[in-house]
């Protein structure tokens, strides 16, 4: 029996958790849903990632009106991805902020990607007629910016490829916390289907470099403590690498895409099965490590027709 596509199947609502991570920096989290990062100055808020609709994003809104009344100033997007971006009017921000990278990555397929979401993802996207547009920065940086709300500072950073080509991450020094969108996951499949393995687990491995007290992650729990914040970097790593490295072996062996996806899953079924997407991610991952391994350095854009094609190809 053909699997249903995507998410299509998932529409019960998630447990949501609103768990402070350090001195005034919250994550709004939910059961492997795409997390939304809360960074309270002296004289402002900052959001990180700012949910797939305004619906969710007034959740989030709620959660913060439990904790401080201060004004919602900026909102950082890790990078494009519909799911962390079309929240952004909700917030009513002064600020909206990317990499460049990321932007010129909205404007090449942002309205593909806001497409294949919504069809990937019809939970996230109750709602959605409230969305006004695509997101647009107000703001955009190359490899580094830093922040200040009163005398708290952000350090907003491009620490490398990975999950796409313009990820950042927030970093808060007085507190060594960093909110690092889906460059790291917490018992949730890594979503590859943008994403640059060989590139990736170096990503970590700066990340790393930090020794974080904590993390607010992409998706899954926040991680406080060093043990939990190595363990998911760890997890994270070895999930790039174990999809990766079976399909690179059989694409450069002139082995099929079927080929490939059979070994992907010999590798990761018995570690990942129960991790959140698992199923959803599998056929985009093994698409875009099938390209990367073949030298094809740009993912290719996907749309709802592709995204039906793959899915039809490795799991119908």
């Amino acid at each position: 029996m053909a699997k249903q596509f995507a998410s299509a199947g998932d529409m019960a609502d998630k447990k949501i958790s609103f768990t402070e991570i350090g001195k005034d920096l919250w994550a709004f989290t939910a059961e492997g849903d795409p997390n939304t990062g809360v960074i309270i100055g002296e004289d402002s808020v900052m959001i990180v990632d700012a949910q797939a609709t305004p619906r969710l994003a007034n959740m989030v809104v709620e959660k913060i009106r439990t904790v401080t009344d201060k004004p919602i100033k900026y909102v950082v997007l890790t990078h494009y991805h519909a799911v962390r971006v079309l929240g952004a009017s909700a917030y009513g921000a002064d600020e909206i902020l990317m990499s460049e990278t990321a932007r010129s990555m909205v404007v090449e397929r942002g309205q593909e990607d806001w497409d294949s979401e919504f069809g990937r993802f019809p939970r996230l996207f109750q709602g959605h007629e409230s969305i006004p547009g695509l997101t647009w920065p107000t703001m955009t940086f190359s490899d580094r910016m830093s922040l200040y709300m009163g005398k708290r500072r952000v350090d907003l950073m491009f620490l490398g490829r990975g999950h796409t080509a313009g990820d950042i991450v927030a970093h808060v020094p007085d507190a060594n916390v960093m909110f690092t969108g889906d460059l790291v996951e917490y018992h949730s499949a890594c979503y590859c289907g943008d994403a640059h393995f060989a590139d990736w687990p170096d990503t970590l491995e700066e990340i790393r470099d930090f020794e974080l007290d904590a993390i607010a992650p992409g998706r899954g729990d926040a991680l406080v403590g060093s043990k939990m914040v190595n363990a998911a970097l760890d997890t994270t790593s070895d999930f790039v690498m174990s999809t990766y490295k079976p399909v690179a072996r059989v694409a450069q062996g002139g082995g099929s895409l079927k080929e490939a996806w059979d070994a992907c899953r010999a590798a990761c079924d018995p570690k990942f099965a129960d991790f959140a997407i698992y199923e959803h991610c599998l056929p985009f991952n093994v698409a875009r490590a099938y390209d990367e391994a073949l030298g094809i350095d740009t993912p290719r854009i996907w749309t709802a027709e592709r995204d039906r094609e793959m899915w039809e190809k490795l799991q119908g």
